[in-house]
């Protein structure tokens, strides 16, 4: 299990995002978890959040359906754009799979598919160490991922030893074939662009960025992975999947967001709502007591959609103050409430019944 926030004292974390605010030494925040949880809701909140506490924050959506644009509103690209309404807060959004135009310029592309072929997932690495070489010149305080699905995640972090697989592959095809891949590029008049020890140098140069970056990865003052779930069992079994993952990983992950929670004490009629509520709370328990050390932040179910940097910013306060019930169930003003809600109900099922007697006369 990770290192949480303190809970081992009997004091309980707080069940907000402030200690990730107030870590000014974070320099990478992942935010993950199971697809369909509301990753891009969370990951473009916080970057919201740190950018009224840090000089300058990138979110980066490594996921190919690039939600980022529709939460925000705003068309995104490879290359990062300030959001509007900012001027310190920039998105930007890659796709792993299309990212090897540098190498097509270079007459690597034959190259590249052979090796992409017998490594599985180096094209990835690849393109993540050309993100990572961009994203450290640009010097951003703070740069947060919306990451894909759990499992690309987790093989971002596993990008080193992709390439050392790799340079071990060149190194052999260049010991068994010595200089005569240089005698067939002269040859066939392609100059250096294709020299193998341009190409090792290439790798190796990549390499030593997600070295480092990894390196950094694995700093608890630097790094953190926020796992974000929704109260259900497939969701509370990915997120135990995922934090035993990034222990093995030793990346640090003391923060948990639940989302999607019905609250208790709202003034809820609907059996179908008590039932799901109960269910609900099963699981909200179980993430307590298996992370009693972690930040655990719940946000409410909210009747429509996130999308928009006014919508966000509201919704932020759930991330700082623990969501409260508007009207708590047992007072005076929820019954009240109630009372009303079920005359209303009342009225309409007689005037739809209403209707339809009238209608059957006419029949």
């Amino acid at each position: 299990m990770a290192d949480g926030g303190g809970g081992g004292d009997g004091v309980m974390p707080d069940p907000t995002v402030r200690n990730l605010l107030e870590q000014e030494s974070l320099k990478w925040v992942f935010v993950g978890g199971k697809g369909g949880v509301g990753k891009t809701t969370c990951s473009s909140i916080l970057s919201i959040l740190l950018a009224s506490a840090r000089q300058s924050v990138l979110v980066i959506s490594t996921d190919p359906a690039h939600n980022l644009s529709d939460a925000f509103q705003q068309r995104f690209t490879k290359f990062p754009t300030l959001v509007r309404g900012f001027n310190n807060l920039y998105a930007m959004e890659i796709d792993p799979k299309v990212e090897n135009d540098d190498f097509a310029n270079e007459g690597m592309e034959g190259f590249l598919s052979e090796l992409t072929n017998a490594i599985p997932g180096v094209d990835e690495a690849m393109s993540f160490a050309e993100m990572l070489k961009l994203v450290q010149t640009m010097d951003y305080s703070v740069v947060v991922f919306d990451t894909a699905p759990t499992g690309h995640t987790l093989r971002l972090l596993q990008f080193p030893a992709t390439l050392e697989k790799g340079l071990e592959k060149m190194m052999a095809l260049k010991n068994k074939f010595g200089g005569l891949l240089n005698q067939a590029t002269r040859l066939f008049g392609l100059g250096d662009e294709l020299n193998e020890d341009a190409m090792l140098g290439r790798l190796e140069g990549m390499k030593d960025v997600i070295e480092q970056v990894n390196k950094q990865f694995k700093d608890p003052d630097l790094t953190t992975f926020v796992c974000v779930c929704i109260p259900e069992f497939l969701s509370l079994y990915e997120t135990e999947r995922l934090v035993q993952e990034l222990a093995k990983f030793e990346i640090d992950a003391h923060n948990i967001i639940i989302n999607q929670v019905l609250f208790d004490e709202e003034a809820v009629e609907s059996k179908l709502l008590k039932a799901r509520i109960k269910m609900q709370q099963k699981y909200i328990d179980q993430f307590h007591m298996l992370y009693d050390d972690f930040n655990i932040t719940k946000l409410p179910l909210l009747p429509e959609e996130v999308c928009g940097v006014q919508a966000l910013q509201n919704f932020s306060r759930h991330f700082l103050t623990p969501y409260k019930a508007a009207l708590k169930r047992g007072t005076v003003e929820e019954v009240e409430q109630r009372v009303s809600l079920l005359k209303s109900a009342l009225q309409e099922a007689e005037s739809e019944l209403d209707r339809l007697r009238k209608g059957k006369q006419v029949a």
